[in-house]
């Protein structure tokens, strides 16, 4: 978008809140980058430049606006409706992959050489992949400071910096200020609210409104894994398992943003923690261009209008989801719960959380690579597609994570036995984030498909549902709300 000179500018003339993270609004008069929606003037057409990402703009010599502070913008939805290498690579930089593996190692995950994603990077993004990662380290480090009381070397090893010289060096030149400026600024803005402790951090995760959470957080707690998930004070509460530890995320939904709490084993895992939580409650999507789209069907106009905004209940981690899939097929979604969280108290790693009831990391491939049958009360033919599963992503057969790409990881799924349609569709929707995923055999898709008078049949559907593209997962998220079912009760009803 940032290419069509005359489309950003009117989205900034009107300060849209809608584009934000689509594109920055670069100012050449005062070296100055900014959001569309920023509430300051704004300058004069031959003053402004456009850039894609705050990586770009940052590159080109420009720092960030202290008023809107675009760098904390909501994320392009563009990287998660697309399947393309550069797409895939953007998913994998939020996810801390450079940090960890280096540009080396992000590569080699998309199967491709240095120089050839730099290239691809640069001509898409404006910036190569270590610069993208750098700007992602440069927010988290204003984060941590503007929200926590952590001393700024922690602050500066959480954010992934390599040194606190570094860390220093690129918040002056980000910000204009430095560290401790920053915490002050911070502090007298809002007092001592929202700053924690140094195990402790809580902050806003930005969302594009309309955020129609109601079908997002009862889906979750609907289907929470006793001792891994809870509904508690308002809160969805869930485990993660990360690169440096373990940690507990407490998620409260608001009609413009959620809040976050966020603990971990290792500052390291900050980053990717908040990361996954956007990832799961689908928080960078782009309701605007999915409402307009499936209100086009006359059939579909009311449900989307009753509750616009809706997003994706998505997972923090996509083998966990691939496994909770199968122990689900065929089963309702009290028993599937069950059955997981057996596997979770059995084989999981445990955790002390000192605010609620939360037991257990949900078990990681090589953790349940040995399972036991007597951990899986039910049918021997579900058995072998969990076990067929397990081996398949523990050997490579089967590749999901956040880079992954999803049409392979569809046919490498279905290859394997037990593992159909519904479940594949399932797997592409909630843990790879395919926007046109279509479980189109689901049973709640179904009824709820023969409540507005649509054809209920696979066949029939399916062929209703071209019309919807790209954005059946939405369809999909949408039928759902149309049933009286748990996954739409927020917060859930007491049991």
């Amino acid at each position: 978008m940032h290419t069509d000179f005359d489309r950003c500018h009117r989205a900034v003339q009107a300060k849209d809140a809608r584009f934000d993270g689509w594109f920055v609004t670069a100012v050449l008069t005062t070296k100055i980058y900014c959001r569309p929606s920023c509430p300051v003037r704004p300058p004069f057409a031959r003053n402004m430049r456009f850039y894609p990402t705050a990586a770009a703009a940052q590159r080109a010599g420009f720092r960030a606006c202290k008023r809107c502070r675009p760098d904390a913008s909501p994320g392009s939805p563009e990287w998660n409706v697309r399947g393309d290498v550069v797409a895939r690579a953007m998913r994998l930089i939020a996810d801390g992959t450079v940090d960890r593996e280096g540009v080396t190692g992000l590569a080699a995950r998309l199967g491709y050489t240095v120089r050839q994603l730099e290239r691809l990077m640069q001509s898409e993004v404006g910036a190569t992949p270590l610069a993208v990662a750098r700007a992602q380290r440069a927010q988290m480090a204003r984060v941590l400071i503007e929200t926590t009381e952590m001393p700024f070397s922690d602050a500066a090893f959480a954010a992934g910096f390599a040194s606190i010289r570094q860390f220093n060096d690129t918040v002056r030149t980000v910000c204009d200020l430095t560290p401790t400026m920053l915490r002050s600024r911070a502090q007298a803005r809002r007092g001592r609210e929202g700053v924690s402790g140094t195990g402790v951090m809580s902050l806003r995760l930005a969302v594009r409104a309309p955020f129609a959470y109601d079908g997002l957080f009862g889906h979750l707690a609907a289907s929470a894994v006793p001792g891994v998930e809870e509904f508690r004070d308002g809160a969805y509460r869930r485990t993660l398992r990360l690169p440096h530890g373990s940690g507990i995320v407490a998620l409260t939904p608001q009609p413009d943003h959620v809040r976050c709490r966020v603990v971990v084993d290792d500052f390291r895992d900050l980053s990717a923690a908040i990361a996954r939580s956007r990832r799961l409650l689908d928080l960078d999507a782009d309701p605007e261009a999915i409402v307009d789209a499936l209100s086009a069907d006359d059939d579909l106009a009311a449900l989307i209008a009753k509750a616009p905004g809706q997003r994706i209940p998505r997972t923090v981690d996509e083998h966990e989801l691939a496994i909770r899939v199968v122990l689900g097929q065929q089963v309702s979604t009290a028993a599937a719960r069950t059955h997981a969280g057996r596997l979770a108290a059995a084989y999981g790693g445990t955790v002390h959380d000192a605010e609620g009831a939360l037991t257990h990391v949900f078990p990681s491939v090589t953790e349940l690579a040995e399972i036991d049958p007597v951990h899986l009360a039910f049918p021997r033919s579900r058995q072998r597609s969990l076990t067929a599963l397990i081996s398949a992503l523990l050997d490579g057969t089967v590749l999901l994570d956040a880079g992954c790409d999803w049409h392979a990881a569809r046919a490498q799924l279905l290859a394997l036995p037990g593992i159909g349609p519904w479940s594949t569709e399932m797997i592409a929707m909630r843990g790879l984030g395919d926007p046109d995923a279509f479980p189109v055999t689901d049973l709640g898709v179904s009824l709820a498909a023969r409540q507005l008078g649509l054809p209920s049949g696979p066949a029939q559907l399916t062929a209703r549902g071209e019309r919807w593209r790209p954005w059946r997962s939405y369809a999909t998220q949408h039928l759902w709300t149309a049933l009286d079912h748990a996954v739409n009760q927020w917060p859930p009803k007491e049991k």
